[in-house]
């Protein structure tokens, strides 16, 4: 009997059965999945290109104006006359190309961040520039963003969130067990965290923030890392006949182990590491994967004496990390005065350097 094609339902198969049935709705999945694709790699393309070219001009008007080639007021004609013979003069601005200068005098005495300094849109540039003060917090946001892929707004409330002193003035509260079972832990875990996305009272209880993480886990795992994937809330593990609950049970990627929550809304206790504790062991007992590495666990709390922590960290054998969240982020008028702080220091460093030519934007 000779084979012939059905239609039914938007499947295209053969009646002998020799393969399995293909939806055409997974077929046309592939092919946008392939235009998807195409278009994030022309994205980053295109943004490679604008980076650069925005990096040659800063480095065509530092070298004239360092030479003291151009005095004042020759950018501002520059911008005027890219007015006039460009088709599209969007983005050269006397005060761009200013920025454009800034950028590459930030960044020329680093040649070998000239691949990273390309991931970044120049929005993203714009905002690390006119927020930071140092290389190393530059470098810290610069390789944070690229490593986490963040938009502008994120990358926008990282940096309002403090994360550079957070992270590097305030290294992660680590047990010596963790450091060494994963050494990549120093770099992943902070010493706080800002929750402002749960909108949290200042009375909240432990159930408010639980499950006000799980309704808002896309930013919980962005302020965390991307690399967390959430397995569940008040994870069930048994020991003996009785029944306990982690507050919440994550699974980290690149540490390739589980990572329990113990969220506390009161100051950091001792024995709220030996209740941790007790949890990794079932963890690691019970529910582990034998490719898996030993389970991590955090202390989530609301504050804590840094005393205490270090003596709770002394002797624990288990690897733990102890860390606090705050509901809001630094407050504007804190905002502000750090800001004005960087601008006029920025301001400073760029005239002594360049003299009265350099305009601020």
């Amino acid at each position: 009997m000779a084979k012939r094609k059905v239609v039914s339902k938007g499947l295209v198969t053969r009646r002998a059965g020799k393969s399995r049935p293909v939806p055409l709705e997974s077929q046309f999945a592939e092919v946008a999945s392939v235009i998807k694709k195409s278009r994030v790699r022309a994205f980053a393309a295109a943004n490679a290109v604008v980076v650069h070219c925005y990096w040659q001009v800063g480095e065509y008007i530092s070298g004239k104006i360092s030479k003291a080639q151009w005095g004042d007021g020759v950018v501002t004609q520059l911008a005027a006359y890219l007015a006039r013979v460009l088709p599209d003069p969007r983005g050269f601005s006397d005060k761009n190309l200013w920025r454009m200068m800034q950028f590459y005098d930030l960044y020329s005495s680093y040649r070998k961040l000239s691949t990273l300094l390309r991931e970044l849109s120049w929005s993203s540039h714009l905002h690390i520039m006119s927020k930071t003060r140092t290389h190393e917090e530059r470098l810290f946001y610069l390789t944070s963003a690229v490593r986490e892929r963040f938009t502008v707004r994120e990358l926008e409330r990282f940096i309002d969130s403090d994360a550079f002193e957070r992270s590097v003035k305030t290294p992660a509260k680590l047990s010596t067990v963790l450091r060494e079972l994963h050494p990549a832990a120093e770099t992943i875990f902070r010493d706080s965290y800002t929750l402002d996305f749960l909108r949290l009272s200042e009375e909240h209880s432990e159930w408010d923030l639980r499950k006000g993480i799980v309704r808002n886990l896309k930013e919980f795992i962005l302020e965390f890392g991307r690399d967390f994937a959430f397995v569940g809330e008040e994870y069930r593990v048994q020991v003996g006949m009785k029944d306990f609950s982690i507050d919440l049970l994550f699974y980290h990627r690149e540490l390739q182990c589980l990572v329990a929550f113990e969220l506390k809304i009161e100051e950091f206790m001792p024995e709220h590491l030996g209740k941790l504790s007790f949890y990794l062991e079932a963890l690691d007992r019970n529910v582990k994967k034998p490719h898996e590495k030993p389970s991590i666990g955090i202390v989530l709390c609301k504050g804590r004496d840094a005393e205490v922590v270090e003596y709770a960290l002394a002797r624990t054998s288990s690897p733990a990390a102890i860390a606090d969240y705050r509901t809001k982020l630094p407050g504007r008028e804190v905002l502000q005065e750090k800001l004005h702080e960087l601008f006029d220091s920025s301001v400073r460093e760029m005239r002594a350097e360049y003299g009265e030519a350099y305009r601020p934007a």
